[in-house]
């Protein structure tokens, strides 16, 4: 049997238990920076290594040779009997079970049986985050509960990943209105997708909007901020790296809406405050403006203004131009600071 996981702490614990088999981690981070359908070739993998070393600090041949690695060991999937996806109800996991589904879709089974086991909670956890809160004994608890993964699945996490692949936004909204039953937190998690897109207002997404709101009440330290935006915005199952990277991007000149004291050593010490600039202050709060929020309504805007695809890193140009400068540049401000 193999099992393929969504992280080392949950492999591990996996090996110390009494789960029989091989684990396979996957090791990936889709909802950040360019995807194609096909990550496993090799242009799609040069283009993804160069983006996540740019913006998370990945060393880019460390990540090739990893993938590399993983496909190797996935592509021999045929060696087992059965195949166990644990994954959870994030974006994070939803995004890599769809893309794990999609591969498998395209593949002679055999007499291999695919075999899911998601969850969104856990008995006795008020707040469930994902399977590395559990203990071993509770993730031993798990054994045997999966269910058989059967055509539904695999064309629904066809559908999902060939929609996220797409640089295409409207094919990413579309989804919402599709039956994605066959795999039940995908609907939530593409909703938590669409949000982080730039407002229609404001050029914000959900992360830096959220960011700005929690400055502007007193938190002040990025490991707070990262706390505090986790727990506002569980759903999107955002790593460290991940927004150390979007905090480092909310600081930069010359449209700048945070004051870092030190943005070189995120996340630092207490000493390393974060402050709101006079930008900052003059955003207001307009989170309903996020692209598609809830709905899967995607409003168009000027050719300009779409080049702010940056929560995706899908276009070449959005990787140097924060979606707010854009909104800075094209509006004029109001006496009070804000922008109109």
């Amino acid at each position: 049997m193999l099992h393929i996981v969504n992280g080392d702490s949950v492999g591990d614990k996996l090996r110390k238990g009494n789960i029989r088999g091989d684990i396979l981690v996957w090791r990936e981070v889709y909802p950040v920076g360019p995807t194609v359908v096909k990550m496993d070739e090799p242009h799609a993998r040069t283009a993804r290594a160069t983006y996540l070393e740019k913006t998370l600090g990945i060393p880019a041949d460390e990540y090739a040779e990893a993938c590399k690695s993983q496909e190797q060991c996935l592509r021999n999937f045929r060696q087992y009997d059965e195949v166990v996806l644990w994954f959870e109800h994030d974006l994070f996991d939803q995004l890599m079970l769809g893309y794990l589904l999609h591969w498998f879709s395209q593949q002679e089974l055999g007499h291999t049986t695919l075999n899911l086991l998601c969850i969104g909670a856990y008995p006795g956890i008020e707040r469930f985050r994902g399977l590395g809160q559990l203990t071993v004994e509770q993730l031993e608890s798990l054994a045997g509960t999966w269910r058989r993964i059967g055509d539904r699945e695999l064309e629904t996490g066809r559908r999902i990943w060939e929609a996220y692949a797409s640089s295409d936004i409207g094919q990413h909204a579309a989804l919402l209105q599709e039956d994605t039953s066959a795999l039940p937190f995908a609907q939530a998690a593409l909703e938590m997708h669409l949000s982080r897109l730039p407002s229609t207002l404001n050029g914000l997404g959900s992360v830096e909007q959220t960011v700005l709101e929690l400055v502007r009440n007193g938190t002040d330290t990025p490991r707070e901020l990262f706390k505090e935006a986790g727990d506002r915005l569980s759903l999107l199952g955002m790593g460290d790296l991940e927004f150390w990277y979007r905090l480092r991007r909310m600081a930069d000149r010359p449209h700048a809406l945070l004051e870092i004291r030190n943005p070189s050593a995120l996340p630092g010490d207490r000493d390393n405050v974060v402050s709101l600039t006079d930008l900052g202050e003059g955003y207001r709060s307009r989170r309903e403006g996020c692209a598609g929020k809830g709905t899967g309504r995607v409003v168009r805007r000027p050719a300009s203004a779409r080049r702010t695809d940056l929560a995706l890193g899908r276009r070449a140009e959005a990787v140097h131009d924060a979606p707010w400068q854009i909104i800075v540049q094209g509006r004029k401000r109001r006496p009070n600071g804000q922008m109109g």
